[in-house]
């Protein structure tokens, strides 16, 4: 196949990704081959607890990982103008503006 011929992807949605998952927030870390993000939701109210090392009191939030993707680093440049895209375009959309 020639590599100057433009790409049309033929994505496949399985039917059991459809619904998606909720997350809370992702976390994001990298090492030098690999972006990975982890969406957390929270899995129960916060709790109150002494840290051990400190003994400064804390409020512990249980979260799960709900799902993690790991990308190329040249990816998370894509990646990074599509959410900016998404979100002018959500901005335009609702005209809500994030918080400052």
């Amino acid at each position: 196949m020639s590599e100057d011929l433009p790409q049309q992807f033929e994505i496949d949605l399985p039917p059991e990704v459809v619904p998606g998952n909720y997350a809370d927030f992702a976390n994001v870390w990298h090492t030098p081959t690999v972006f990975v993000m982890d969406f957390v939701t929270l899995a129960q109210p916060p709790r109150e607890e002494t840290n051990e090392d400190t003994g400064e009191r804390v409020a512990v939030v249980p979260a799960r990982v709900v799902s993690r993707i790991r990308i190329p680093p040249e990816q998370v440049f894509e990646l990074a103008k599509a959410l900016t895209q998404q979100l002018e375009y959500w901005e335009q959309e609702t005209g809500k503006r994030s918080p400052e």
